[in-house]
């Protein structure tokens, strides 16, 4: 296990008492937004799973992000992995107390989410991506991705067919790396914006009792 000085903030969607031996599922939430935000899903979500929503390590404007936007300056792929690799020190801290952990990202949220994933993919159930991308590794040896291929891990991506936010080239790159590593459940919902359904959540549900909780 790596040291982090980061301690994140988590809201949970299950008191302490009622979280040992159940799935985990660790939500990211979007671009200045913050972890209470995503915990909303619960409700949306099969039962058995206990939700840790997790807040950005950086807070920027009204709310937090994990790192900066990929058209900024100070974008790298370097405060990308920084990120990760914080989650998943927090992560090895409390996955011993559930059977499996599964992750899921709304926008950023789930470059973060499929990041992880690409870190260590034995470590994770299936992964959740909704109106989001997948980040270019530039050959950083961070992201496995020949392990992630071996693996092919179970990857649910969920966009709205009028998003104007996720731009084509994160698009085609996140469709490209997801048929090729994963395996890819893919929903285009008419007329959704950058925003999630209740229809998009009752497919979520579906992926997940037929891959985390079938298994």
């Amino acid at each position: 296990m790596t040291e982090t000085t980061w301690k994140p903030v988590v809201a949970w969607s299950k008191p302490e008492e009622e979280r040992a031996g159940t799935p985990l599922l660790v939500a990211f939430h979007g671009y200045l937004s913050h972890e209470l935000d995503l915990l909303g899903l619960a409700p949306l979500l099969p039962a058995e799973f206990t939700i840790a929503s997790v807040r950005a390590p950086r807070a920027l404007g009204p709310g937090f992000t994990w790192f900066p936007l990929m058209h900024e300056p100070d974008f790298s792929v370097d405060r990308v992995t920084r990120s990760v690799a914080d989650v998943w020190a927090w992560l090895d801290t409390v996955r011993g107390n559930h059977s499996s952990v599964t992750l899921l990202g709304f926008s950023m949220g789930m470059a973060v989410a499929t990041s992880a994933l690409r870190h260590r993919p034995r470590d994770v159930a299936a992964v959740v991506g909704l109106s989001g991308f997948a980040v270019p590794d530039d050959g950083d040896p961070f992201f496995d991705d020949a392990g992630t291929r071996a693996a092919r891990p179970p990857l649910f991506w969920g966009r709205g067919q009028e998003d104007q936010v996720i731009t084509p080239d994160k698009i085609q790159y996140t469709h490209e790396w997801a048929t090729e590593h994963t395996d890819l459940t893919k929903m285009l919902y008419a007329g959704l914006q950058h925003s999630i359904t209740q229809a998009e959540m009752g497919h979520v549900s579906e992926f997940l009792r037929g891959t985390v909780l079938a298994s």
